[in-house]
């Protein structure tokens, strides 16, 4: 089975906007542990906009299942996983500008430094994933960069999947192929949602992990936590 990680970000953006500590991220995290979610994805940022530094510090202790930290391998954040030692740790480019993550990497102009800050992970036995675009060139120089898995980045195939999910799918589909034939793990995030999700997972059951937060969240306003995690679950079953 596919396993979920929900991505805790939007709880701290809610917490963060009043002051103080309500929400509780460190709370939401184990409630969503407890609910089902086979792991926990925080994406800390420089200006610490959701989730802080010390929330990734205070987490990681209190966790049962996998921690996975997402973000940009500036010398901070670096730092900071190697402190913590999650199970994974996922390269991101972010931009200081940008909203959310919005591509992936090109693997190839960025191989010498990618594979120079996987061997740290390595190193000090964290799993390491690059987060790329559904592209087959980028899913081998992955390889190359010596990473344990990729994550792909799905915006493309949520923004299709009404008009056309066969052409959405696609690509991924060919870029998950083309990681199985290479060794890699393969997890998969970004607006991936309750009417994507399910697609996604039949035609990619090879699947290692998704990594869903915003959707997430906003339907656990209407539905409460447990139920949207049960209802994710429920997509990722096998088919």
């Amino acid at each position: 089975m596919t396993k979920l990680s929900v991505n805790i970000n939007k709880v701290a953006t809610i917490r963060n906007a009043r002051g103080g500590n309500n929400p509780d991220v460190l709370k939401a995290a184990l409630h969503c542990e407890l609910f089902g979610a086979q792991g926990i994805t925080v994406h800390p940022r420089p200006d610490e906009r959701h989730i802080r530094y010390q929330d990734v510090r205070d987490i990681r202790p209190r966790l049962s299942t996998e921690f996975n930290i997402e973000g940009n391998p500036i010398d901070s954040y670096i730092d900071l996983v190697l402190e913590v030692k999650p199970a994974q740790v996922t390269l991101v480019p972010d931009s200081d500008e940008q909203i959310t993550s919005n591509h992936g990497w090109n693997t190839k102009e960025n191989l010498p430094f990618l594979t120079s800050v996987i061997a740290r992970f390595k190193q000090a036995g964290i799993r390491t994933s690059i987060f790329v675009d559904p592209d087959v060139e980028m899913v081998r120089y992955a390889k190359k960069c010596g990473t344990d898995r990729i994550e792909l980045y799905t915006e493309p195939y949520a923004s299709g999947y009404a008009a056309n999910r066969e052409a959405a799918i696609a690509p991924f589909v060919a870029a998950a192929e083309e990681a199985r034939r290479l060794g890699l793990g393969l997890n998969a995030g970004h607006d991936l949602s309750l009417e994507n999700l399910f697609y996604f997972r039949r035609k990619i059951p090879w699947l290692d992990e998704v990594s869903i937060g915003h959707a997430l969240i906003c339907d656990a306003l209407y539905m409460g936590l447990h139920s949207a995690i049960q209802q994710y679950l429920k997509q990722l079953e096998t088919v």
